[in-house]
């Protein structure tokens, strides 16, 4: 009996000892994940990497920029909107604060763009390069955009326009013509970066047939909100310059004014009936086209995305 006792007391501090290894164990190798060494993006790959996004208005590009640091929640992202394309203004806002969504606010945001929610999904290793970069090397992307943005000038090709206001001073910027309804351009970065070919109808480059309205109800987000302070390398979402970086990616959280849920928290029933794109608006999406919502249900009328030119 003795021995037993004797024998239980010497093995606690041992159970005690393995437990604060495997707790310390625990500390040290989370920091671990984070601590591999950023990238160091050439200008030449950054060029390539913003190319397909560079002509997208301010508001809308610099979403894309601080969605791309989440990008694993972006494959869920995409098919969420995709699955509620039908949904739009304050209907669609609050079906996304009804689902409790746990990816990051900045995710969120770009959840009635179900066709650049795709586009990132269906590249994930050009999202998540743009994203390192962004994190490694914003002002270096920043850069980079300008760089576009002069090419498709210097061509001709990127000009105001009923959909679009470029302004001209030192740096290029592209703001929506109506703040309320932003445009999702369409075009070939081989095509607009690059001298036009004799003959080619360089009003045709750039499309800017598509488009979703984002109104008042999507402030949370930071959408009316959220601009490029260009001279100063800063990204500005919520009215709050965008700190999240390649040290502190682990901790880093970005003020909105939405309530944010565990990833791993059980979330509500879905109320919505869940209605992917069809064909024909995921083309005509692509091509920069403006689409009629194809699934005109009674209820759904009144929610459908405005989309037009």
């Amino acid at each position: 009996m003795l021995n037993r006792k004797m024998g239980d007391t010497t093995c606690r501090p041992r159970v005690f000892v393995a437990a604060f290894l495997l707790f310390l164990a625990a500390q040290l190798l989370t920091p671990a994940l984070f601590a591999q060494a950023p990238p160091n993006y050439p200008p030449q790959e950054l060029d390539r990497l913003v190319a397909r996004i560079a002509l997208y208005p301010d508001p809308l590009l610099a979403q894309i920029l601080t969605a791309s640091t989440f990008s694993s929640d972006i494959p869920a992202a995409a098919q969420w909107a995709d699955e509620h394309h039908y949904l739009s203004g304050d209907a669609l806002a609050q079906a996304i604060a009804a689902d409790q969504l746990p990816w990051d606010p900045s995710v969120q945001a770009l959840l009635p763009f179900p066709s650049v929610l795709d586009m990132m999904a269906s590249d994930m290793a050009w999202t998540q390069e743009l994203g390192d970069a962004v994190l490694a090397q914003n002002p270096d992307v920043m850069d980079a955009v300008q760089r576009q943005r002069r090419l498709a000038v210097q061509y001709r090709y990127l000009q105001s326009n009923g959909a679009i206001l470029v302004g001209m001073g030192p740096y290029i910027t592209i703001m929506p013509a109506n703040p309320a309804f932003i445009v999702v351009p369409a075009y070939n970065p081989l095509i607009v970066f690059a001298p036009p070919r004799p003959g080619f109808a360089i009003g045709l480059g750039i499309r800017f047939g598509f488009g979703v309205s984002i109104g008042i109800g999507f402030r949370p987000w930071g959408w009316g909100l959220t601009r490029f302070n260009w001279g100063g390398h800063a990204v500005i979402v919520n009215n709050v310059v965008w700190g999240r970086n390649w040290a502190n990616r682990a901790t880093y959280v970005h003020p909105y004014a939405v309530r944010r849920y565990a990833r791993n928290a059980p979330r509500p029933a879905e109320h919505h009936e869940l209605e992917k794109r069809s064909p024909t608006e995921r083309q005509a999406a692509q091509a920069g086209r403006a689409s009629k919502e194809e699934h005109p249900k009674p209820a759904r009328r009144e929610n459908k995305r405005e989309e037009r030119r």
